[in-house]
């Protein structure tokens, strides 16, 4: 049998939820889908940001929807469920981009290990690891009806390589990692493989959210900023972009026997010693 070239990528006739879509890094999983041929309903809370993002696919000939809704709310995701569904009928992947860490969540170099901030810890671990299993809750059903579904979580090297400051935020990820492969085993159980789970495992990209800790004003590296270069056997950091392949891998039917999977796109940091 032949494959005609991109065949096994193409996500033509596919809708696939993007939450955190108003971010960098939603942002160009948005393109990369729509650049496959799929449809997108970007959820994020920026109204601003998400209508720009609406005009620019389809002023490049793609379909997109935007819906105001926090991943942490269960009745507004429910209300973007009926919004999506109301537009396109059906939806066939769920790409779990919201996320990150919070100010409050880390550790400054000059505080006490023994006066964590306690309350931004749960806060940055509810938004990355409650912001993902929500939405799963929510549009998984839908999902696993069209019978070819798949489920992309965001994970992280945090949780591969203790990283100092961020302990929230890794913790956060590590569940993720658990969640990831656990949902994946009860899916199959129940619903054979008609749904998969699987996760992108990022490396160091500079996003807003972590660019004063890896950059200072004059854009130079901080010491934490070379730390993370120096440990990474490609010496830079990625570009969103870099992520594209492995998210479009994950929701087309090139990867229909994956599951459980955790895929990295770190350039070699959880595989070198340093030495």
């Amino acid at each position: 049998m032949s494959i005609e070239k991109n065949e096994l990528f193409d996500l033509s006739n596919k809708v696939v939820v993007v939450t955190g879509g108003t971010g960098v890094l939603g942002s160009v999983f948005v393109k990369a889908i729509v650049q496959q041929g799929g449809s997108v309903a970007i959820i994020g809370l920026d109204s601003k940001v998400g209508e720009e993002r609406i005009k620019e696919v389809t002023k490049n000939g793609g379909n997109a929807i935007f819906v105001l809704a926090n991943v942490l709310e269960e009745s507004q995701l429910v209300e973007a469920r009926n919004t999506i569904l109301n537009k396109y009928g059906k939806i066939d992947g769920l790409v779990n981009a919201a996320g990150g860490n919070v100010p409050e969540g880390v550790l400054a170099p000059d505080t006490d290990v023994f006066n964590l901030n306690i309350e931004g810890m749960k806060k940055a671990m509810v938004l990355n690891l409650w912001g993902t299993i929500i939405p799963v809750q929510v549009f998984g059903p839908e999902i696993a009806k069209t019978g070819n579904g798949s489920i992309v979580n965001i994970s992280s090297v945090s949780p591969k390589r203790a990283l100092t400051r961020v302990l929230g935020y890794s913790m956060g990820k590590a569940a993720i990692d658990l969640y990831t492969k656990w949902f994946a085993v009860e899916m199959a159980n129940r619903y054979g493989d008609k749904i998969r789970m699987n996760s992108i495992m990022p490396g160091f990209f500079l996003t807003e959210q972590n660019r004063n800790l890896l950059t200072k004003e004059d854009g130079s590296l901080t010491q934490r900023g070379n730390d993370i270069i120096s440990h990474t056997p490609f010496k830079r950091f990625g570009s969103p972009t870099e992520l594209a392949g492995a998210l479009i891998w994950l929701l087309s039917d090139a990867s229909k026997f994956v599951t459980g999977m955790d895929i990295g796109v770190d350039g070699g940091f959880t595989i070198t010693s340093g030495v």
